[in-house]
């Protein structure tokens, strides 16, 4: 259960002023000693993650916050670093002391809603007092779940456990599949995954394995190939199979030598649909179209990786967009939780699938986006684009290509 990746995990954000016991709150649920406790206001500097298991949710990732009133030029740096957490944060729980609830706890709690992020409102340190029954009553009206914890001694714990398998969403807790349902049971499924550089030694890379485990839990099996055994696996079969994934960047070799009657996508594809909104990256794509020499362009990628020679982010998807646009493009890359405050510069943003993501991370990316009034499609609808296999890569997902006919359209008017 430590093992399992970031993206699975329900992400829990602790919120609150300094010194109202958020770090203890963490260790009590945690039942270690995660982050550093102390009467000093400010012990916590940046975000402390914890990992665990909290049934029946399954995997769920902590992570504990510096206070979002810390003061001063470093201070500031920290609140910044927390507010970061919001982007991510599936359920958000706001720690305050039973006399201290105000405008501060009630802006975060706005934050939260706003975001339509479910939140939960603790009143720690609750064995010196009670909150008021005013503001009780005002929770409450709101339907926002309240706890008393006293976390050093325990108090309240198993309550806060409760309320957030209560809180948790619904789409977490009944998680849509990656790609069984785009076949029916007891049918095929072909992998197409080039082993190259930038595969790593000795093992699958994520998306792939998921896309074998999807495959598998929704009772029809798979195939594994490499690019260029492809056309040979499918001689050999004495029906074709329902489905055809690979790797985006062997989408063209892909496309030639399946079938047309045989549908085809890709990895980074099932992830846009999984990880975020695919038809809001379709319309992304479709600027493409728009784009001119000297427009600026960010690619985004959601983990650190250290980069290959023939790098997918840096090297190929700018090569394909430059010939496609017939002239040099701007680019600029961002890794892991970096992203612009202002993105108002840009003309497009590509973004990495986000396997290693939650989905409130990529959906709150996408709503920056919209916000800047800025078009963000990822890496997988992009080569698609570039190669002039868009629409055949959209096959799989009536919803999306319905999406991309009518935008197609309304362009051509």
């Amino acid at each position: 259960m430590l093992k399992t990746p970031k993206g699975f995990r329900l992400h829990i954000g602790i919120f609150g002023r300094r010194n109202v016991g958020k770090s203890s709150l963490l260790n009590a649920m945690t039942r270690q000693s995660v982050s550093l406790v102390s009467d000093v206001a400010g012990t916590t500097t940046d975000p402390v993650e914890k990992p665990m298991e909290l049934l029946p949710l399954g995997p769920v990732l902590f992570i504990d916050t510096a206070g979002l009133d810390d003061v001063g030029s470093l201070g500031q740096m920290r609140v910044e670093r927390t507010k970061q957490i919001f982007d991510r944060t599936d359920v958000g729980i706001i720690v305050a002391t039973p006399d201290q609830w105000g405008p501060f706890e009630q802006t975060i709690l706005t934050e939260l809603q706003t975001r339509q992020i479910p939140a939960i409102v603790v009143f720690n340190k609750s064995d010196l007092g009670s909150p008021p029954a005013d503001i009780q009553a005002q929770l409450t009206e709101q339907k926002i779940p309240i706890v008393l914890t006293a976390a050093p001694q325990g108090t309240g714990i198993l309550d806060l456990r409760e309320a957030l398998i209560r809180t948790a969403p619904e789409e977490f807790v009944n998680a849509p599949a990656l790609v069984g349902d785009l076949i029916p049971a007891g049918e095929l499924v072909i992998l197409v995954v080039p082993i190259d550089l930038e595969a790593p030694k000795g093992r699958l890379i994520l998306p792939q394995v998921q896309s074998i485990r999807d495959i598998l839990d929704n009772d029809s099996y798979c195939m594994v190939v490499k690019e260029r055994e492809l056309r040979a696996a499918l001689d050999r079969l004495n029906r074709p199979p329902k489905l055809v994934v690979t790797d985006s960047q062997a989408f063209l070799k892909v496309s030639a030598d399946t079938p047309p009657d045989i549908l085809m996508t890709s990895f980074s594809i099932l992830f846009a649909r999984a990880k975020g909104d695919l038809s809001e990256f379709v319309r992304g794509a479709l600027a493409i179209e728009q784009l001119r020499p000297g427009d600026r362009v960010l690619i985004a990628e959601s983990c650190s990786h250290h980069p290959v020679g023939d790098d997918i982010g840096r090297v190929k998807i700018p090569r394909w967009l430059t010939q496609y646009v017939g002239g040099k493009l701007e680019f600029s890359t961002v890794q892991g939780h970096d992203f612009p405050d202002d993105l108002s510069s840009y003309q497009l943003i590509v973004h990495c699938g986000a396997c290693m993501w939650n989905r409130r991370e990529m959906l709150s990316r996408m709503i920056r986006a919209r916000q800047a009034n800025v078009p963000i499609c990822n890496y997988g609808l992009t080569i698609a684009y570039t190669l002039g296999i868009f629409q055949r890569a959209l096959q799989p997902f009536p919803a999306a290509l319905e999406t991309f006919q009518r935008l197609q359209q309304n362009q051509q008017k």
